[in-house]
């Protein structure tokens, strides 16, 4: 009888395989072939992974045959009852949104089982929100006193709204999931599994392997093209940390350094267009701006962060006297002879199809497609074994996040329906008074609790849905204080301050000093606030505070990845070069330092929504303030620096990134270039070693 069971029975990895090919095939159906109701098609998202998680992630390691039964018996409870819920969905409105028995007992289990799996994917923090939440609208909210008091739903309501509600289990965030984050993952399988992984890291090699600290920029080169690929850290750091990181320790980089450089380097991934990490999708989503428009506004702050990791890397290669190890001289022009198609030809039929205004789901289906025909002009070609190895690997990689962002959806659906959102960013308000800095600083510290237990892309959609508000309103009313200040008031306008500050409308339309213009601010009605800034303030200036707000939040959403006591990408990178995990957290966290310098940049700058000129002004200056910030924070250029020198340099850093006029960010730069040249020349004339100071 066992012998026979064997025999008709699939192994676990090849229903597991059969299963992730069947739901990848499916996404591209409804994706990029039949249009299916968002319900519909968030719910077959949701039921086809929730049954991948029954078998990736079961509830015992190692599970004989009847736990892995128990297993595959919750997931088809799981999937059934979504389907089900939503078959329903008509009959439900038909008797005024009343459940029956059965949608009930259906409700409850798929709610269950939401939890349960999203416990088994990420740990215990998210099911306890979930619950902390749901219990909030039904029970202890009314309980409590204060602006979070609420008076609280009956259990059918909530029920109802947990499944069919916008922001829901099947809605807003299951709809991001199951179209642009599902297909860029499948897009990235693709390409990796043609050999464009390979590629990055050999081109690395080829540009930077001869450089001072080649070896680490070949880290963070690599890393940086492999974002466009993978859009996760922690599968950046275990993909290229497996050559980069070896290559680093054997030429001369402590393994600690060389972990952390790997961790964050491959967190800049996340930053780099054109996938960003699937962030720029959600971006989009939640703010209405074109994705076109966020990606290339993102395109210059990913290569400061990049700079500054490759800054750290130089000083570090210049400080442990690094030497280059590739021996080979292989060019980048013989790299991208042997495979480079593979990797810029589908990347490049990306690009061009969202620019020529093609969805982000359509462009991604047809780049798929453009994978497989590229691998025929390579060594590596891809035939129908290699497509069904792409298509399964796809999903696989998929599970743990569409799990936990359907899951989200129960947290952001309270938010929603608790007004809690609007009272959050009204105590960041508050608490911060009109400083952008401490606002910023308050995003950052609650961005890494979240990050505790929520991956970057659902603590961004958290964290933007509590906090972005307030941003946005604290960088609106800035420009609304600079536009009172100057006097360039439209004359439409004035006619709402009448309204809103009839006190103050003598002075409207003259020049005033800024605490004046404050103070009219102030006085303006929370209510009215929307309304004025619209007179006011230009639609594109009011887009690109809009945009600010956002990315600020997406950059400090990253640094979960690297910050102690969670630092994911850090502990992946610790794995691989055998050194403790909070140490390399800890360096990881300080060369990864451009994730809360550049949205400084963002919140007091035109570096988004400024004009070309001023990007690039911005851009430029601010480079060599990281390199000056790096040079401080290490107290090391060419040789080490002293301690009068190291201040010197750090006010050169804060005169090239402050906002200020040009000629005060061209004295830093003169500033830095001196103490640059003379710190060079005397590690020309000082005995190699350790001891060597620049004084």
């Amino acid at each position: 009888m066992a012998t026979t069971e064997t025999k008709t029975q699939l192994p676990p990895s090849r229903l597991l395989l059969f299963l992730g090919v069947a739901v990848s095939l499916m996404h591209l159906w409804f994706n990029v072939g039949i249009v299916l109701s968002s319900l519909w098609q968030n719910a077959l998202h949701f039921a086809g992974f929730v049954l991948m998680a029954s078998l990736v992630y079961p509830l015992r390691k190692n599970p004989s045959m009847v736990w892995k039964g128990l297993d595959i018996l919750l997931g088809l409870l799981a999937a059934g009852s979504a389907i089900y819920l939503i078959a329903m969905e008509d009959a439900i409105y038909a008797r005024g949104v009343r459940m029956v028995p059965a949608e009930w007992v259906a409700g409850i289990i798929l709610i269950l089982c939401a939890l349960e799996f999203t416990r088994r994917v990420a740990g215990w923090f998210i099911p306890v929100l979930i619950l902390v939440a749901l219990s909030y609208v039904g029970w202890w909210g009314g309980e409590i006193s204060g602006v979070f008091k609420f008076a609280g739903l009956r259990p059918e309501t909530i029920l109802f709204r947990s499944i069919y509600g916008d922001d829901a289990l099947f809605g807003t965030i299951a709809g991001i999931s199951s179209s642009y984050v599902f297909m860029f993952i499948l897009f990235g399988a693709f390409l990796l599994r043609s050999g464009a992984g390979e590629f990055v890291i050999d081109l690395a090699r080829a540009v930077a392997g001869k450089m001072v600290g080649g070896p680490g920029l070949v880290a963070v080169m690599a890393s940086g093209l492999m974002g466009t690929i993978s859009g996760s850290a922690v599968a950046n750091t275990a993909s290229t940390g497996v050559v980069t990181i070896p290559l680093m320790k054997r030429a001369g980089f402590p393994p600690k350094f060389a972990a952390g450089v790997e961790a964050a380097a491959s967190t800049g991934g996340q930053l780099m267009p054109p996938i960003m990490g699937a962030g720029a999708f959600v971006m989009a989503t939640y703010t209405q701006i074109s994705y076109n428009t966020i990606v290339v506004v993102s395109i210059l702050p990913a290569v400061l962060y990049f700079a500054t990791v490759g800054f750290f890397v130089r000083i570090e290669a210049k400080r442990s006297y690094v030497n280059a190890l590739d021996n080979d001289n292989v060019s980048a022009l013989e790299v991208f002879k042997k495979g480079g198609i593979v990797f810029l030809l589908p990347i490049a039929v990306l690009i061009g199809l969202l620019i020529y205004g093609y969805t982000p789901t359509y462009a991604a289906g047809i780049s798929i497609v453009a994978v497989v025909v590229a691998s025929w002009f390579s060594p590596n070609r891809m035939g129908p074994k290699a497509i069904i190895e792409a298509l399964a690997m796809g999903a696989q990689n998929m599970v743990m996040t569409a799990i936990l962002l359907c899951a989200v959806g129960l947290v952001v659906n309270i938010i929603a329906t608790a007004g809690i959102g609007n009272t959050f960013s009204l105590m960041i308000n508050q608490w911060a008074g009109h400083s952008l800095v401490i606002a910023i600083a308050l995003i950052a510290l609650a961005s890494l609790v979240l990050g505790m237990g929520l991956p970057v892309t659902a603590a961004y959609i958290v964290l933007g849905t509590l906090s972005a508000p307030a941003l946005y309103a604290l960088i609106s009313d800035g420009l609304l204080v600079d536009a009172l200040t100057s006097g360039q008031i439209p004359e439409m306008a004035k006619a709402i301050f009448m309204i809103a500050s009839p006190e103050h409308l003598a002075q409207i339309g003259n020049p005033m000093t800024t605490s004046a213009a404050r103070a009219i601010v102030d006085a303006i009605p929370v209510d009215m606030a929307s309304m004025v800034r619209e007179a006011v303030l230009s639609p594109h200036t009011l887009t690109y505070a809009l945009l600010s707000a956002h990315l600020i939040i997406f950059w400090l959403s990253q640094d979960s990845n690297v910050t102690p006591p969670v630092a994911l990408a850090a502990f992946t990178a610790a794995a691989i070069s055998g050194t403790k995990p909070m140490a390399t957290g800890f360096q990881s966290w300080k060369l990864a330092k451009g994730l809360y310098i550049v949205p400084l940049l963002f919140a007091y700058t035109p570096f988004i929504g400024g004009s070309w000129a001023d990007d690039f002004m911005i851009f430029f200056f601010a480079l060599f303030g990281l390199y000056a910030f790096a040079a401080t924070l290490e107290g090391f250029m060419e040789m080490r620096i002293g301690f009068f020198v190291r201040l010197l340099t750090l006010g050169c850093a804060g005169a090239l990134l402050w906002p200020a006029p040009w000629w005060v960010h061209l004295a830093g730069l003169v500033a830095l270039m001196g103490i640059f040249v003379r710190n060079w020349r005397e590690s020309r004339r000082a005995p190699a070693g350790p001891l060597a100071v620049s004084v």
